[in-house]
């Protein structure tokens, strides 16, 4: 059991169902499987990012999108973003040259408690705010 309130990325999310993402695939089904288990929040722009992605991609039929997000809505807390997340993300994209979308991430999980974000998009073992940030396949690379 983790301790510690983490939350996952949407390229996990992706991973979790993409069976041809090979090792990222077994990997990130293990670690949503293991974060149910632990104080695990998904932030609403995950799900909205994972449904737009998986859809436009063809790597899901809608109804089997939908299906899956209404699923992790009901095993994680989902957390939404608030104005002064946008003024805190805007803040980051300057001081910390990151993009918009991670930046309101980062910002929205921070506001929520989050101690780890698993995400492949950020620098591994980078600490943001109080906000660690930790690449579940960057043993595997």
């Amino acid at each position: 059991m983790n301790a510690e309130r983490v939350s996952l990325d949407t390229n996990l999310l992706i991973y979790a169902v993409d069976r041809d993402a090979g090792e990222r695939h077994e990997l990130a089904a293990e670690l949503v499987d293991r974060a149910v288990e632990w104080d695990c929040v998904l932030p609403l722009q995950v799900l909205c990012e994972f449904f737009a992605a998986v859809t436009r991609k063809g790597k899901m039929p809608v109804e089997d999108a939908a299906a899956q997000v209404r699923d992790w809505q009901i095993l994680f807390p989902v957390i939404p973003s608030e104005p002064a997340d946008l003024s805190r993300a805007l803040d980051a994209v300057v001081r910390h040259t990151l993009s918009f979308w991670d930046a309101l991430l980062w910002a929205t999980a921070r506001r929520a408690g989050v101690a780890v974000l698993y995400t492949e998009d950020f620098q591994h073992g980078r600490e943001l705010g109080g906000v660690r940030f930790a690449n579940p396949f960057a043993a595997s690379q």
